[in-house]
C-alpha cells in the first residue's frame, strides 16, 4: 500500500517503511526509527 501523507506522527505510527522525498527526489528510505535519526531528513525537514 502507498500512503502519501504530511502528518508525520501518523506516518510514523502506521508505517513499517518510510520513503522521504524532497523536491521530488528520494532522500531517505528506512524504518520510522531510522528516518527520525537520518541527518539528511533532519536538515530537509527541521522540527
Amino acid at each position: 500500500m502507498l500512503l502519501v501523507e504530511h502528518d508525520m506522527g501518523f506516518v510514523m505510527d502506521v508505517c513499517d517503511r518510510v520513503i522521504v522525498l524532497d523536491l521530488g527526489k528520494v532522500i531517505a528510505v528506512g524504518t520510522p526509527a531510522e528516518i527520525r535519526q537520518d541527518p539528511v531528513v533532519r536538515v530537509a525537514y527541521p522540527g
